[in-house]
C-alpha cells in the first residue's frame, strides 16, 4: 500500500506576539492550502497548532473541523533537550507518531513558529520518515535563522548555526566569547 507523505508545514513567525500578520502575507497560498487538507499532525503544542489552523481556515476550508483533526504532540523531552542524542539526552525513537502516514494518510509536521525541524524540535519526526520509506516535502514559508542572516548584513557565504545556548550564565558568556572567537578568526557568521 502506498504511504502517504510528511509535509513540513512552516508557520509565521508572530506566536505568541500581541498582533499577528496576515497569513496570506507571510506563507504562500499552495503552502496553506495543503496545510488546510492535512488531517493529521505532529506538533510541539496542540493548543497553538488548533490556533494556527483556526488562521489557515479563515482562508481556506480545513478537510475536518478543528474538533476532528488527529493532533499529536512531540515528548516535552524532545523539545527541552533534543532529539539527537546530544546534550545527556537519548536518542528519541518517532516511527510510531507515523502510523498514519504508513497507513496512507498525508501528515504535517508544524512548529510553533518558522520551519519545522531548522532551530525547532521534529528531526526526528523527518529522520523516523525517511527510514520508514515515507516521502518528505518541506513548504514554502519562513525560516527565521535565513531571514535573520539576510537581514544582518554578515557574511552569508560562510555561516554556522551552532543552537542554542546554554542557560547557566557563566557557560553562557564562554560559549559566546567562543563564537566571537572564531567569527574573528574565520569571517564566518555564528547564529543562535
Amino acid at each position: 500500500a502506498p504511504t502517504g507523505t510528511l509535509y513540513l508545514v512552516p508557520a509565521p513567525l508572530d506566536f505568541g506576539c500581541d498582533s499577528q500578520i496576515a497569513l496570506q502575507d507571510s506563507l504562500p497560498a499552495a503552502t496553506l492550502q495543503t496545510a488546510a487538507r492535512l488531517t493529521h499532525w505532529i506538533c510541539e503544542n496542540a493548543k497553538s497548532t488548533r490556533a494556527y489552523l483556526k488562521r489557515v481556515d479563515a482562508l481556506h476550508p480545513l478537510a475536518a473541523p478543528l474538533q476532528q483533526q488527529q493532533i499529536t504532540e512531540l515528548p516535552r523531552a524532545v523539545h527541552k533537550k533534543g532529539d539527537h542524542g546530544d546534550k545527556g539526552s537519548a536518542s528519541w525513537d518517532a516511527r510510531p507518531l507515523l502510523a498514519a502516514a504508513l497507513a496512507g494518510q498525508d501528515m504535517g509536521l508544524v512548529s510553533e513558529a518558522g520551519m519545522p525541524a531548522v532551530a525547532d524540535p521534529g528531526s526526528s519526526v523527518v529522520r523516523a520518515a525517511h527510514d520508514l520509506g515515507i516521502p518528505v516535502v518541506p513548504l514554502v514559508g519562513p525560516v527565521s535563522l535565513l531571514l535573520a542572516l539576510a537581514a544582518s548584513g554578515l557574511n552569508g557565504q560562510s555561516f554556522a548555526f551552532v543552537g542554542y545556548l546554554p542557560q547557566d550564565g557563566t557557560e553562557r558568556t564562554q560559549r559566546i566569547k567562543e563564537l566571537e572567537s572564531t567569527a574573528l578568526r574565520t569571517g564566518q557568521t555564528q547564529l543562535f
